[in-house]
């Protein structure tokens, strides 16, 4: 029997646009784009046969596609959504167990939530409960800590700071300063084993200790650059050999603007003394419990996950050997530490999380 005769398929000049992008698009999934050509060549007159020998596809696709256009134009080239296992669990079971998790004490004195404790409070599975809690960010296990700075100083010494950061003196370096102390000098009990394919390099649980170090640090803020020295013990007397330190080190024209904490060998007499008859030294102190200020703190956080945390030594020298050593590879190509947050963002945001808390009734 002779095939019977196709509906003609005709294109609106928005419809063609359409197909025309989705065949030029990179990023057009690829089973679109077939399906586009296939409309496309069969509004220009191409019989099934032909589109599917030009396409290199079916006959049986190319009817099925040039069908369910005609039937819904465009619409009908995306995939319909296909048929799936029926939701079984209500969104007032999602509620209880979210508000149970936020509200509610866990049972038998536990100091949290589990999901096998959650599931058995709610007639769920562990599984569902898991996918509750991951779908709302709820992780009860989990603990932070936190403080804040009861400075009656705060808001004062947060603004000189991030003035310092945003707006920095002309000639002058502004330096954040700071002690590692009680750096350990620790060897492992067995060689530290490489990394393989599918295998993190491995080290063993124990350890020998073998004395500490005090690193002393200074921050250059514009450039990155560290000036350093280690010393055995962390009293003034080792501060203020850093100090001279840093004197010898910077041009004479230069005025030193220095960010430090509150630690006390930095206010003793005999540092005051210095400062007084070198007054291009410049202090500001950071508020107390306010150390991420601070940072020559982010700096110090890159010298402990890069190098110290799966380093072993076996004496105090050549762990300082170690460390000298890669502070020269950092001042070789040193990477500033961008502070771009102003003052008055700062206080906004722990104004906010103080009211958070408060709210929270803790």
């Amino acid at each position: 029997m002779p095939s019977p005769k196709l509906a003609p398929l005709e294109l609106t000049a928005e419809e063609r646009r359409v197909l025309r992008g989705w065949v030029r698009r990179r990023k057009t999934a690829q089973v679109l784009a077939i399906r586009s050509r296939i409309i496309l060549a069969c509004a220009q007159g191409g019989t099934v046969t032909a589109v599917a020998e030009e396409l290199g596809v079916s006959r049986d696709m190319v009817s099925k596609w040039r069908r369910r256009f005609l039937e819904h134009r465009l619409e009908g080239l995306v995939d319909e959504p296909r048929p799936g296992r029926p939701r079984t669990v209500g969104d007032d079971q999602v509620e209880q167990v979210v508000v149970k998790t936020l509200e509610s004490a866990p049972p038998k004195g536990d100091t949290h939530w589990s999901t096998r404790s959650m599931a058995k409070a709610t007639g769920m599975s562990q599984t569902t409960v898991s996918r509750i809690w991951r779908a709302f960010g709820l992780k009860p296990h989990q603990v932070e800590t936190w403080k804040l700075s009861a400075d009656p100083q705060f808001i004062d010494k947060v603004r000189d700071i991030v003035g310092l950061y945003l707006d920095p003196p002309e000639r002058a370096l502004v330096l954040c300063v700071d002690e590692k102390s009680q750096m350990q000098a620790i060897d492992r009990t067995a060689p530290i084993l490489p990394v393989l394919p599918t295998t993190p390099a491995r080290m063993s649980h124990d350890y020998v200790r073998h004395g500490t170090t005090s690193l002393f640090a200074a921050l250059e803020l514009s450039s990155g650059a560290v000036i350093a020295e280690h010393h055995r013990r962390h009293r003034h007397q080792e501060f203020l050999k850093f100090l001279k330190t840093i004197d010898k080190a910077v041009p004479a024209d230069l005025d030193l603007h220095l960010v430090c904490d509150n630690y006390a060998t930095h206010k003793t007499e005999a540092v005051h003394k210095w400062l007084l008859r070198h007054p291009r030294f410049h202090l500001h102190f950071t508020p107390t419990s306010a150390s991420w200020l601070n940072l020559v703190e982010r700096w110090f956080a890159e010298l402990t996950s890069r190098k110290l945390r799966r380093s072993a030594h076996r004496s105090v020298a050549a762990l300082e050997k170690d460390v000298r050593a890669w502070i020269k590879e950092w001042n070789a190509d040193p990477k500033p530490f961008v502070w771009t947050k102003t003052a008055d963002e700062i206080l906004d945001s722990l104004a906010a999380y103080c009211r958070r808390i408060n709210d929270s009734g803790h």
